[in-house]
């Protein structure tokens, strides 16, 4: 039995494969920790076997995406340097995987397919967590928290407000019949009521800022490209203002009380004391990929004890660009911030100044909202999360997928004259 090409890389052909594919990514990177190696391994399954379905699909147009190979490169030879050099080159070949992965889909799947699954993966995410229902002490904030099967209240929020996101992406941008809100609806509930119970700060204000930047560039589709341009300047005027009366007038102090939160956000501003005092050690290279979170290091060890973490494993930053500057120097966070910025704003500037089109404003809302999560979380860096998936899917569909595979669906008959050496009949 054969089994056409195109249900496994056509994107206007596997939606079936596509989503079954994501929502066993989603369910890997949720739940690895707790069930092992065999989550990651059906992982890869789903995606590099693609690569040898039909490789050329993979190697048009290799060099525009030199800015995360750049960085898988870097990340890989830290090895010489890192004071962990097994653990640096472990985790370096799981990273640079992960990045093939998110490249492979972003060759083989179309947006709609990619929110579909996510939404399928978030809600068996959900619904074992809820089984779970396990509580646990927030050691930042020093509060009882409903964790669910993970370890941190932050990371159910995150799962939460991923699923509130793509439930309205969907309904309003890919929804073709009523059918839709049917099947949306239990994932809606079950994602609000679990952000409720979780009571995560940065996925719950994450989130109204990531709709609101998706409706502004909704509104622009109908006005000109002119006055596109006239509403990203006010938008991010207003932005910028926004952010400098929040830090000027008080603001920010009455949102995080919102949330029982101080101005030091609980701790957190003390971690990113920590993690500047130890970069400025290594400031180019850093410590090595991995290579600062290692038992019987001297700092992590002291750090562990001070925030109670018995396990002694499982902690950063909480920054991404903080924990980057300690692990791979001020190259790796230069490199890390050109591949959150060049995706976000990939997508954003093709609304604003291109063809508007539903694809880039759903992911300019995704990847802001791994933009947004980046300054308190960390989950960019390491591999098997989602947040770098879909930041990376996303730099990598800014290249187009190739046009002559188009053409060649279109007259599959000349091309098959072309091949038994044959000139194509006239027009």
């Amino acid at each position: 039995m054969k089994i056409p090409k195109s249900i496994l890389i056509d994107p206007d052909r596997n939606e079936t494969y596509g989503a079954f594919a994501v929502a066993v990514s989603m369910v890997a990177f949720a739940y690895s920790p707790n069930f092992g190696q065999i989550l990651i391994l059906a992982y890869y399954a789903v995606w590099l076997p693609l690569l040898f379905v039909d490789y050329r699909r993979f190697t048009w147009r290799l060099s525009s995406a030199w800015l995360p190979i750049l960085l898988a490169a870097y990340v890989c030879f830290s090895v010489f340097w890192s004071q962990a050099a097994g653990i640096s080159a472990r985790a370096a070949v799981q990273y640079s995987s992960h990045i093939v992965c998110a490249y492979v889909a972003a060759r083989t799947i179309s947006v709609r397919t990619l929110v579909v699954g996510s939404l399928i993966g978030i809600f068996i995410v959900l619904l074992y967590s809820l089984k779970v229902g396990a509580y646990a002490l927030d050691t930042i904030d020093g509060t009882v928290n409903f964790v669910g099967a993970f370890g941190s209240k932050n990371q159910i929020g995150f799962f939460s407000s991923l699923g509130i996101f793509f439930c309205l992406a969907f309904l309003v941008f890919y929804r073709r019949n009523w059918l839709g809100f049917v099947w949306t609806a239990p994932i809606m509930l079950l994602s609000v009521y679990m952000l409720a119970i979780a009571h995560s700060a940065t996925s719950v204000a994450s989130l109204p800022a990531v709709i609101g930047i998706v409706m502004l560039l909704t509104m622009t589709k109908v006005l000109s490209l002119r006055y596109r341009r006239v509403l990203f300047i006010v938008g991010a005027g207003a932005l910028v203002t926004g952010v400098v009366a929040a830090l000027n007038l008080g603001l920010l102090d009455f949102v995080l009380g919102l949330f029982g939160k101080d101005s030091t956000l609980t701790g957190r501003t003390y971690l990113w004391e920590q993690g500047w005092e130890a970069a400025q050690q290594h400031p180019l290279l850093g410590y090595g990929y991995a290579a600062y979170w290692v038992q019987g290091f001297a700092d992590p060890e002291r750090l562990w004890a001070e925030f109670y973490i018995s396990t002694r494993s499982g902690f950063h930053f909480h920054n991404t660009y903080v924990e980057t500057l300690v692990e791979i120097g001020f190259i790796g966070v230069t490199l890390l911030a050109l591949v959150i910025l060049r995706s976000f704003y990939g997508h954003v500037s093709k609304v604003v100044f291109g063809d508007w089109n539903a694809d880039s404003v759903v992911l300019a809302g995704a990847v802001g909202l791994m933009l947004i999560r980046s300054f308190f979380e960390v989950e960019m860096l390491g591999p098997y999360f989602m947040a770098s998936f879909i930041v990376y899917y996303g730099l990598f569909t800014l290249t187009p997928l190739p046009a002559f595979r188009r053409r060649r669906a279109v007259v599959p008959a000349e091309d098959e004259r072309l091949a038994n050496g044959r000139m194509p009949a006239p027009i």
